[in-house]
């Protein structure tokens, strides 16, 4: 069954609507607070679930704990996060928002990857199954199988400018 140059437009064209929200969300998170998607979205788990575990802050944002490490370094430079020994597990240390980091979530705006997590969990399994097998397929396409994905920071404008497809 061959496929339409419609059908083919339309994969295309939502793909690049992808691209272009990921990258509008993350222009307004820099914007309006100054942090990255990435670091927005720890801070917003850690307004909710502190205290928090580096590994279990990695768990919840589908990243490798040494990531999460990075982010965490740059939040707690601007003054947002503290990290504070476990007095249970003098091994673990446990992380929290500090005031001016709750004060900073309660004016943020949404981030992509909080919408991508709940609209994902919110899917009906079968279309889950679809979306799961159609990325599965795009990162073939692309040829892109053997590359380790990085946190989501959106484009740049001078990137989404220069994108010719």
């Amino acid at each position: 069954m061959g496929k339409t140059t419609e059908e083919i437009q339309a994969v295309i064209d939502n793909l690049r609507r992808v691209f272009q929200a990921i990258n509008e969300y993350s222009k307004n998170a820099v914007s309006k607070t100054g942090l990255t998607g990435p670091q927005l979205w720890a801070i917003k788990i850690l307004d909710k679930e502190a205290p928090i575990r580096v590994s279990e802050l990695a768990r919840r944002m589908f990243l490798h704990p040494a990531t999460v490490v990075g982010i965490l370094d740059r939040l707690e430079g601007k003054g947002l996060v503290i990290r504070i020994r476990s007095k249970e597990d003098r091994r673990a240390v446990d992380l929290y928002l500090t005031e001016a980091g709750k004060d900073l979530v309660g004016n943020s705006p949404e981030v992509a990857q909080i919408m991508l997590v709940n609209g994902l969990n919110e899917l009906p399994d079968g279309q889950f199954f679809c979306v799961q097998e159609g990325m599965k397929q795009m990162a073939k396409i692309f040829e892109a199988e053997q590359i380790v994905p990085q946190p989501m920071q959106g484009l740049s404008s001078s990137q989404v400018a220069n994108t010719d497809w």
